[in-house]
């Protein structure tokens, strides 16, 4: 699929299940509390689509998908029928007004927890962390060195990349020395400060990645498969060979093999490739070809393929992924209010904030990567979802329960004065915070680093 068409489709299906789940919640909750619900609506603006339930209750789907709403029968908007007095969302108690505002956000966690667990059930495909560092970069002069498994990050055992991945991100946002372990491929264990200190203040966590340059390190030089009837099968490679030299220049990795092919091919088909058979060096004249792979682009190719990436697949049972799930939770919880609290006290540039571009993005990404990486990233935008509706900004669910935490200490309602003046205050809010997240996506585009 078209990456547009694919971003677009994506993050259709991704509001379209969370704000459903949303206001699900609400409307489940309200329903429960004896509260009449009016309409149910997914979208804002005119609707494409409505029907009207058993309940009297108009469910609709709406032409702009950024967001949802359910309209419940409330006193501050009309009159209401004496008949209904009862089924009215201001006659209800506090702590039932508090349930069904509290319910969206709840839902949200809910649909995080359940996302997160059957990922764990299906079985969450990870790398091993094993590293390599960009050439002259933060973590090659601190002594990060090729084909180093990571042990411990921040004092923290790790045994995934995306485990090892998440503390590093972190570490990057506060700017502090990264303590690390690693064990060497000569099985030594070395333990390394990465010096965070040292980078500039205001830069967004993607140009920090990029000062850092610790990556995954790629497949070592060593022709895992050789494809019949391609180059390097005519010219008698075979499984197992390390690939040493290209034209003469010395080989890294298996990605630095197609870098030095493109590069010589363009000059000459005719390739001289020293390697290694166990133990002997050897020389072979290779006559690479333009060959289309996957729909691609055709490039220069030999016809090898590499060894594959050590995975660590995490697989539990129910039991033990409802545990994981719920770990999880909390940790992507607590690192979510964690950046908030940076960028509020300036330790983090407001620059990461991304708005519905950046979720299209990634959600198309992430979708490409299987489905135990989008229920991932489904129970993420869920969870952050959850987090800013529970924002004590009025038109948000949090003012509202702020608004009901007053009322519980004066014991009165909040006056209709106060919550106008606070809407419009967080109508300016919520719209500067959306300016900003879609000036950061744009900017990415523009300038990606």
């Amino acid at each position: 699929m078209n990456p547009f068409l694919g971003s677009v489709f994506w993050l259709l299906v991704t509001l379209g299940v969370l704000v459903t789940f949303h206001e699900f919640g609400h409307y489940w909750v309200a329903r429960r509390c004896g509260v009449k619900v009016l309409r149910f609506s997914v979208g804002f603006g005119r609707a494409i689509w409505k029907r009207i339930g058993r309940d009297g209750t108009e469910y609709q789907i709406a032409a702009i998908p950024l967001g949802g709403y359910v309209k419940m029968l409330d006193a501050r908007e009309g009159e209401v029928d004496p008949a209904l007095r009862d089924q009215e969302f201001t006659a209800q108690s506090i702590w039932k007004r508090i349930a069904i505002v509290a319910a969206g956000p709840g839902f949200n966690i809910i649909f995080t927890i359940a996302a997160f667990w059957l990922m764990f059930v299906m079985g969450r495909t990870d790398y091993a962390p094993i590293v390599t560092a960009a050439p002259q970069s933060m973590a090659a002069q601190a002594g990060i060195h090729p084909g180093d498994r990571l042990l411990t990050v921040g004092g923290e055992p790790v045994t995934t990349w995306s485990g090892s991945y998440d503390i590093i991100i972190n570490a990057l946002l506060s700017r502090a020395p990264l303590p690390v372990t690693v064990r060497g491929t000569d099985g030594t264990e070395r333990s390394i400060v990465l010096p965070l200190s040292r980078l500039p203040a205001g830069e967004d966590v993607g140009q920090y990645v990029d000062k850092l340059g610790l990556e995954l390190a790629p497949p070592p030089a060593i022709a895992a498969t050789v494809t019949p009837g391609d180059p390097a099968a005519q010219a008698g490679l075979q499984a197992g060979d390390h690939i040493l030299r290209v034209n003469g220049n010395g080989v890294k990795d298996f990605n630095d093999i197609g870098t030095q092919v493109k590069a010589a091919a363009a000059k000459s088909p005719k390739l001289s490739v020293d390697i290694e058979r166990n133990g002997k060096p050897m020389t072979f004249l290779v006559s690479a070809r333009m060959k289309s792979e996957n729909g691609a682009s055709p490039q220069w190719i030999m016809g090898i393929t590499s060894q594959a990436a050590e995975m660590a697949i995490q697989h539990y049972g129910p039991a033990k992924a409802l545990s994981e799930s719920l770990s999880l939770t909390w940790q992507r919880t607590t690192d979510t209010f964690g950046m908030v609290s940076k960028m509020i006290t300036g330790e983090a540039s407001t620059r990461n904030i991304s708005g519905v571009i950046g979720i299209a993005q990634v959600a198309n990404a992430a979708a490409q990567m299987g489905l135990d990486k989008f229920l991932e990233f489904l129970g993420l935008v869920s969870l952050s979802l959850a987090i800013i509706n529970l924002l004590p900004i009025p038109v948000l669910d949090g003012g509202h329960l702020l608004y009901y935490l007053i009322e519980l200490i004066k014991g009165s309602p909040v006056s209709e004065r106060t919550m106008i003046a606070g809407q419009y205050v967080g109508i300016a809010l919520l719209f500067t915070l959306m300016g900003l997240a879609f000036y950061n996506d744009i900017h990415r585009i523009i300038l990606p680093s």
